[in-house]
């Protein structure tokens, strides 16, 4: 697979895409582009009959697929299949079965071949266990697991071939990117044990040689390599037209033989179970040193191994202390955060939540007791971050106080509870209250009435009788009223004996929401019915000047004013100065109904402009 020749630092940039071979995968109606194209149709019905009487005859078998005309090569050479066999265009089916039934692979194999005979004899059947499929890649056969992975799955009980496929296909993209470093791309997990399942995930390691970079700090390339690794994951999902979980390590080689020196037991697993689909020498002589018993631990990784034991004690303690702490403060601090948002701050560091909580809640709506404030003072400052920046430690809190602490946790977040509730009825409140306002002051000021009984009135014969809006508005509007006086009328605070019930606040919640929401509609009309009306008046105020080289638009005002185009001039004595839209508009609402034309200005825009015509 050639390669353009570039530094790990040039291949990171997103930019730099090196020429690389790509295996050519069928992506749609794969099955049809493996044939030729007048056979397609009549091959997709052998291949889905074939399969049919298959699994009838052999329950067991774990997947059916069909190789890529452009892996026929690759398998036919690997599989020796005779020459003249080969010029018949044959269709290669590869069919899995479970390792218990190796024993019987035989008698499986004659069977199929003469289920495929008699379905096509292009069929050239292929029965594999899971573990010949891995043995292609410890023998370093990776052009005929690919060959294989790019069978397009006619069944696939538990996703095995859909598995190694995605697989083979995040290996192509990887090794398109940055094949140059690549020292081996591994498959491990459920999928190599043979447990896999339709919910497997895909677990996959990556070794980068790292060894000639020389530009770039080594956590940094890590990182880097990482996060355009894990990118393509989907890119291969969507070729492979497979979606799977994919689990992805990616190591550094230095690193890898760190671990490995050190004996880690991820990297010793790697090793044992690891299945490569690339390698470039290094992972199979690993592999098999590790067999031979070759790797082993040094006698520091022993001592270290022995140390453990000896801090046990330490440890539990600590980790008990640790998950105690962070439950009090994660436990204290999200409903505190999530009360804050309902209010209507947004979201705030630890510092200012704990700031807010007393600020808010306390001193200004009053609607909290300070012992509660103090507590969560208490939890999420003095005590957590003190523990986070290393002044507190476990053996500074006895059981005791821990105790203690998460007694006040509990009664905190149970009263947090209660004031969930006095908040939600204080934004039900002003929610209404603003929609109320708004609406029926617009609504004053157009019906000239104050009295909310007036204004529907009003608002009945103005717009409903006469048509201009459909009767539900009326009925909305009289809804809104109502909601109004429900939500004031029923103010709920922890001394209530008949405390609201979840389903009143929750219809009074819906009613507020549905009140917006009409009221929103009737506003927009009455918006859209006020700008026609302007517009009507300022139609009628609007007259056309037309002469020989002039066309303008004339309104007579308390001013006169001249718009050309995007621009608009005021007549001042015997000139036009320039003026703004905001100046017309406030002089077009004053401007009486009537219209007079200004005879003196038209003398005086004649001198200007010269002769011109006046249309109305």
């Amino acid at each position: 697979m050639g390669i353009e020749k570039a530094s790990v630092e040039q291949n990171l940039s997103n930019d730099y895409i090196p020429k690389a071979k790509m295996p050519n995968l069928p992506i749609s109606n794969e099955i049809a582009e493996t044939l030729k194209k007048k056979e397609a149709d009549k091959a997709k019905k052998d291949i889905d009959d074939f399969a049919k009487k298959a699994r009838e005859k052999f329950k067991f078998i774990e997947a059916i697929g069909v190789t890529p005309a452009q892996a026929n090569k690759i398998i036919e050479e690997d599989y020796e299949v005779p020459e003249a066999d080969r010029k018949r265009d044959l269709i290669h089916v590869i069919t899995v079965i479970p390792e218990k039934q190796f024993k019987n692979i035989g008698k499986i194999r004659l069977e199929m071949i003469k289920i495929g005979k008699e379905v096509n004899n292009k069929f050239w059947v292929h029965v594999l266990t899971p573990v010949d499929i891995w043995n292609l890649g410890l023998d370093s056969k990776f052009d005929t697991f690919e060959a294989v992975a790019m069978s397009f799955p006619v069944y696939d009980k538990n996703g095995f071939l859909a598995g190694i496929r995605v697989s083979s296909v995040h290996k192509s993209l990887v090794l398109r990117k940055f094949e140059k470093y690549v020292t081996t791309y591994a498959m491990n997990g459920s999928f190599v044990r043979g447990d896999t399942k339709k919910t497997s995930d895909i677990d996959v390691f990556i070794i980068i040689d790292d060894t000639d970079v020389k530009r770039m700090g080594r956590i940094e390339l890590l990182e880097k390599l990482r996060g355009i690794i894990h990118s393509f994951s989907s890119e291969a999902m969507a070729i492979a037209g497979v979606k799977v979980d994919f689990n992805m390590q990616v190591w550094l080689l230095t690193d890898f033989w760190e671990r490995v020196k050190d004996t880690e037991p991820v990297a010793f697993t790697a090793i044992r179970d690891g299945v490569p689909l690339y390698d470039r020498g290094a992972f199979l002589p690993w592999k098999s040193l590790l067999r031979m018993g070759r790797i082993k631990p040094s006698p520091e990784a022993i001592d270290m191994f022995m140390s453990a034991g000896d801090k046990l004690k330490e440890n539990v303690d600590r980790r008990i202390f640790d998950i105690v702490m962070h439950d009090l403060y994660w436990g204290t601090m999200n409903p505190s955060q999530g009360l804050l948002m309902l209010y209507g701050l947004a979201p705030q560091n630890v510092y200012d939540t704990v700031k807010s909580v007393k600020e808010v809640f306390v001193e200004k709506e009053k609607l909290l007791e300070k012992k509660y404030a103090d507590i969560f003072e208490n939890i999420a400052l003095k005590m957590y971050k003190n523990y986070e920046h290393g002044k507190v430690k476990p053996g500074d809190v006895d059981g005791n106080q821990l105790a203690s602490m998460t007694k006040d946790a509990l009664d905190y977040v149970g009263r947090l509870k209660e004031l969930r509730v006095q908040i939600e009825q204080r934004v039900r409140e002003k929610t209404i209250d603003d929609v109320y306002k708004s609406l029926f002051e617009m609504l004053e000021t157009l019906l000239n009435k104050k009295e909310e009984a007036a204004i529907i009135k009003a608002f009945e014969k103005e717009f409903i009788k006469t048509g201009k809006y459909p009767k539900r508005h009326l009925t909305d509007l009289k809804f809104i009223a109502k909601v109004k006086r429900e939500v004031m009328g029923k103010k709920q605070t922890k001394k209530d004996k008949k405390a609201l019930t979840p389903a009143e606040v929750y219809k009074l919640r819906l009613d507020v929401e549905t009140a917006r929401r009409f009221a929103t509609e009737i506003t927009n009309l009455l918006v859209e019915h006020n700008q026609r009306c302007e517009f009507l008046s300022m139609d009628r105020k609007k007259f056309m000047i037309k002469g020989k080289d002039l066309s303008a638009e004339v309104f007579f005002l308390e001013n006169t004013y001249i718009i050309q185009g995007q621009k608009i001039q005021r007549l001042e004595g015997n000139k036009l100065i320039d003026a703004t839209p905001e100046e017309v508009q406030k002089e077009m609402v004053k401007k009486s109904k009537e219209t007079k034309i200004n005879f003196k200005a038209l003398d005086t825009l004649r001198k200007i402009f010269g002769e011109f015509e006046l249309i109305y």
